[in-house]
Order: C-alpha cells, then structure tokens, then sequence
C-alpha cells in the first residue's frame, strides 16, 4: 500500500530562529508530515528561490521576520491553504487577501502567552515587596531598612488591576489565583459572570486604575485601545502605584508616561515603549522607580521550542483530517492581543 501523499510545506521567517523553534527531534517529527526544505527560510516572496518554492506550497510555516502575506504572496503560492505561525499574533503578518481567499491560519499565541504571564506575576510579586526600590537602596546604604520602613511593604491584599482578558490576561488571572490578592478586571467584551469565573471583580478602566496598588496592562494593540492609558488616565493611577506594560508601547500616551514617571509619583516595569527601544536620551533610563527591559517577557531561548511544538502539533492534526487547535478567526483579531 503506497505512502500517503506529504504535503508541501515552506518555511517564511528570519533564519535566526528556525534553530530554537525546531530543534532535531521536532524537525524530524516535522518531516514525517509534510514535505520541507529545511535549508531554505524565505525572507523575501519576490526572490526567484521562494517563488520556486511557494508555487507548490500548500503549507507556510511562518514566525517572526516572515513578510506580509498578502497579494504578492497569494500570487505566486497558488495551492496554498493554511498558515502555521509559529511566534504571537497574525494581526500585522495576515493581509485582507489571505482572509478573503480562506486561509486557515494558525497561530502559537496561546503558547507565547505563558512566559508573558510568567514575567508579569513575578513582577507583580516583587512590586508587592518594594523589591525593586529596597534593592536599590540597599546597593547604596549597605544597611537593613529599620522594620517601620515596612509598613506600606507586602502581598496581603494587594490590590491588581488588570486591564484586557486576552490570552496573556487570562493567563495572568489564572497565576494570580493561589495568592492573596484582590483582583479587579476591565474588559468591555467580559460580562460580570464571566470576570467572576476568571476570579477577578470587573471594573470600568477609571475604577480600576483608582483602586488598583498595581495595574498590568494586557490589551490588545488595535484602533480601540491606541493612548487607552492617556494623560488624564494616568493621574488616576494612586500615589505609589504601580504600572505594568507586556503588551504594547502604544497602548499609553509616552509624553503623559514620562511626566508621571519623572515627577516619582508613580513607578512602572516597562517591557515595552513607544518608541522601541527608547531613544538613547530618555530620562526612563535612569528613572529609580522604572524598570525597563528589552521586550524579554515574550518567548526567548528555549522557550522558542514550545511555539515549534505547537507548529507540529498543528501539523500532525492537519494530517489526522482533525481541525487545528489554535486556528485564527479574522474575528478574533479585533479583541484578542
């Protein structure tokens, strides 16, 4: 009884991070279920390698450097049917063609959320204990803080706000659970019941940055929320609060930010700006109560291997005849980050 028939499969992304999404033992279980050129990573549609390649593709494997898939890669990928991407969101990558033709498109955002949520409970965690400031303090004076210094320091009751049940917010809401905090939610599309199952109180968006000790914010990044956090927002946010971005620079007006920051009325744990990276200037820098890192909460190192995983399981359910599990409705793309 012949084999049956593999289909034809092309990677589409910046070479760099084909190694750590599909280390040996997933590229081999790859190869069992379509037919790839391991060596060719097409960055460009228009080059006459990739065109070779995508005249024949039924299946674009994507992540982060793939470019836009739209007219020009429709074009010459004629019997192409689905897209698996293995990196976030398909909101930039998915042109209206694609849609229009009826890819079905998948993407390993579920997968990308967990380190997201990671990075953001243990932020939380230690702006719950000044861990940040006391650090900084202690580098200096070389000297325990006398035990008054304490009083507005710990985790019991902690009042967190987090803005947007996207996957990374549910995510953030589930971690939360085990710990003794008091947890509030904005999401226009989250009704009262369901915000309950989540275990979080809803709020409008000006409540919650009233009475929020520290607010995470995890919208999606779309016309609706663009400067969502703007000037008069920003002053809402309590004395002493504490902000929280891993979603999207653009989702808080950076000239209102950086006054609120420069004045030390609030502090904030930045993982993403606007503009990315900031520019060499900025005072956020050398801010003491601003934490910046270089957009590290998402999938780094190894734990690319999780979003190849996804890549081949998709797969593998692609030749069971089984729906995918992580299919992208152009739907979702307007409330999910």
């Amino acid at each position: 009884m012949p084999s049956p028939r593999l289909p034809s499969a092309v990677f589409a992304m910046n070479p760099v991070h084909l190694p750590e999404l599909l280390p040996p033992h997933l590229m081999a279980q790859l190869e069992k279920l379509v037919r790839i050129d391991s060596t060719l990573v097409v960055q460009d549609f228009s080059e006459p390698a990739a065109r070779a390649a995508l005249a024949e593709a039924e299946v674009l494997i994507t992540g982060w450097g793939c470019p836009h898939i739209g007219a020009e890669a429709l074009a010459v990928a004629p019997r192409l049917h689905t897209v698996l991407h293995a990196a976030g969101s398909v909101r930039s990558l998915i042109g209206e063609e694609a849609w229009q033709r009826g890819l079905t498109v998948s993407s390993a955002v579920q997968a990308n959320a967990l380190p997201v949520a990671e990075y953001t409970l243990a932020v939380i965690l230690f702006a719950g204990k000044d861990a940040f400031s006391l650090r900084d303090r202690f580098r200096t004076e070389h000297v325990y803080p006398a035990p008054t210094d304490f009083a507005d320091v710990g985790n019991l009751g902690r009042r967190v706000g987090v803005i947007g049940a996207s996957r990374v917010g549910r995510r953030v809401l589930e971690l939360l659970r085990p710990f003794d905090f008091s947890v509030s939610l904005y999401d226009p599309y989250v009704d009262e019941t369901e915000a309950a199952a989540l275990g979080a109180v809803p709020l409008s968006l000006e409540d919650l940055l009233r009475t929020s000790d520290i607010v995470s914010l995890h919208a999606p990044d779309i016309p609706q929320t663009y400067r969502m956090l703007d000037r008069d927002r920003l002053t809402l946010i309590r004395d002493g609060g504490v902000l929280i971005n891993t979603s999207r620079g653009a989702l808080i007006d950076p000239e209102a930010l950086t006054d609120e920051l420069v004045s030390r009325r609030i502090s904030a744990v930045l993982d993403v700006t606007e503009p990315e990276p900031l520019p060499a200037g900025s005072p956020l820098y050398q801010l003491p109560n601003v934490v910046l890192t270089p957009h590290i909460a998402g999938s780094l190192g190894n734990e690319l291997e999780r979003l190849g995983r996804t890549v081949v399981d998709e797969l593998a359910r692609l030749a069971s005849g089984l729906q995918l599990a992580h299919a992208i409705r152009r739907a979702d793309l307007t409330i999910s980050a």
